[in-house]
């Protein structure tokens, strides 16, 4: 069995071809200077990963891997523009460099190249494979477009942002792995709890996302401390305060939010210890972690073969970057 990092750099090989025309340039070349800032290259993964822990890695596996890394990079693209994001890697975004008419071409013609890559799957599994992958593409949207409404809402439940973390996130973790489950031959029974494993593990690494951008060492993190509190963004951390902290808490959180004060990061990150946000957001992150290990544990092939999907599933959660 290939661990995450060997199959990463298998993957990171596979993928370093040009997947798209030379013209016109105008076009292609933001694409072509997207995909060179690299990534983690999870979800890819992820699929190849899928397939292994039933199987050989078959040749399908890698057209859609390829597949999935171009449409999360497409989707990228789009929430750059729609965040109006500067910087992406340390990178100018495509919009920032191009335009925002180029970069939403580039990120259409992205998608329809992710397309391009599923056509070649064998026809016996591209029925299953596009129905998933059609099924996931649609969540992301749905998940995107439910946080831009919260972002015009004043309160937003727990259980509304896991919802859409769910879709924006998790989804897409879940499918890569089911995909590659089918290309295994794995059966229905197998792949609803390996999407399981997945869609849990999607949370728990984004509990442990809000959590870092608040608690987190910013020379490891990279990022600067609090930039959600500084961009009002809505987390698992400012919901759980807004729901469990006092009426003075609320009142003061929430007219920190309205304003840009100097003191806004350190002000809300004290009520944020008061109401023990940060303890409650471990406990939460191991609770999904712990969810998806048991959907895993509970999948019917030797334990052996599951060893990497553990192994990568504690560095995700407990990552301190």
């Amino acid at each position: 069995m290939n661990s995450f990092e060997l199959l990463s750099e298998k993957f990171s090989l596979h993928f370093e071809q040009r997947h798209f025309p030379r013209e016109p340039a105008s076009l292609y070349k933001p694409n072509e200077y997207f995909l060179s800032l690299g990534g983690k290259r999870i979800r890819p993964v992820l699929a190849l990963m899928g397939n292994e822990l039933f199987d050989d890695i078959h040749a399908d596996a890698w057209q859609v891997a390829t597949a999935i890394e171009l449409f999360h990079n497409f989707t990228l693209i789009h929430d750059d523009i729609m965040d109006k994001a500067p910087l992406r890697r340390g990178m100018q975004t495509v919009h920032t460099k191009f335009g925002d008419n180029t970069a939403l071409l580039a990120g259409d013609v992205m998608l329809v190249a992710a397309y391009d890559y599923l056509n070649k799957v064998s026809l016996k599994h591209i029925h299953r494979v596009l129905h998933l992958f059609n099924k996931t593409a649609r969540e992301v949207c749905e998940g995107q477009q439910l946080d831009i409404d919260f972002e015009k809402r004043e309160y937003v439940s727990h259980d509304e942002y896991l919802e859409m973390i769910g879709l924006k996130t998790s989804v897409l973790l879940a499918a890569s792995l089911q995909l590659g489950a089918i290309l295994g031959g794995a059966g229905e029974r197998n792949q609803i709890l390996l999407y399981e494993f997945g869609r849990k593990l999607g949370i728990s690494f984004q509990v442990q996302d809000d959590y870092l951008d608040v608690f987190g060492d910013p020379e490891k993190f990279g990022k600067q401390v609090g930039g959600d509190i500084l961009t009002n963004k809505k987390t698992f951390l400012l919901i759980h305060a807004l729901e469990s902290g006092s009426a003075a808490q609320n009142l003061a959180l929430q007219e920190l939010m309205k304003g840009n004060a100097p003191d806004k990061v350190e002000k809300v990150i004290s009520i944020f210890h008061d109401c023990k946000v940060d303890q409650w957001a471990l406990q939460l992150k191991n609770k999904y972690l712990d969810e998806a290990l048991d959907h895993l544990e509970n999948i019917a092939v030797l334990s052996r073969r599951k060893i990497p999907l553990v192994a990568l599933a504690h560095s995700l959660v407990q990552r301190e970057y």
